[in-house]
């Protein structure tokens, strides 16, 4: 099967466990060469746990998106996030490339790549409010403000596929693989 370009955007709750699959699936996909992972660039310390992030200051974020350097940009919860345009000539040679997204940028994005595949990563409440709490970034009364901003994905909202990840990790992490190799064209038992 020919490989296309393809961008898959993961979206979700911040606890989600988006983090966690992303490592699962960059691990279980090492050797595919038509699969890359693209790190985002956020202006957070890379000490805060969490993704494997490149941490920039306000100011060279703001330079680098001055400059053009990124493909896609937002802020949430006072810091802001960035992809890079290397993520353009990946596509342009036809590789699938992997993203965690936002759920308030989707519309830009879905605008901006029409190749977008959006992946919906779904958690109970009581199971986002462990997730938050155990990771200790947030006060107790943030983790609650957090959660009520929380808005689960609607019927009428974008169309993508839905990964719960309210159990083991191996099994959001494996439904995750078998979708990039979907999408991809990587036959499932490769």
């Amino acid at each position: 099967m020919p490989l296309t370009s393809t961008l898959i955007y993961l979206v979700g709750a911040s606890g989600s466990g988006k983090d966690s699959l992303l490592a699962h699936a960059r691990a279980r996909l090492a050797a595919q060469q038509e699969v890359i992972f693209a790190h985002r660039y956020i202006t957070r310390a890379a000490s805060a746990g969490g993704e494997n992030h490149i941490a920039l200051s306000t100011a060279e974020f703001a330079m680098r998106r001055q400059a053009g350097l990124m493909a896609m940009h937002w802020e949430s919860h006072g810091y802001c996030y960035g992809v890079g345009i290397e993520i353009n000539h990946w596509l342009a040679k036809g590789m699938t490339v992997v993203v965690n997204g936002s759920r308030e940028y989707l519309p830009t994005a879905t605008e901006m790549y029409p190749e977008l595949r959006s992946v919906w990563i779904e958690v109970d409440p009581e199971t986002l409010r462990a997730r938050l709490e155990a990771r200790g970034r947030e006060t107790p009364e943030e983790i609650s403000a957090r959660l009520a901003r929380r808005t689960p994905r609607q019927p009428g909202d974008h169309s993508g596929d839905v990964i719960r990840n309210d159990g083991a990790l191996n099994v959001a992490g494996e439904a995750l693989v078998d979708l990039i190799r979907r999408h991809s064209g990587i036959p499932l038992c490769a």
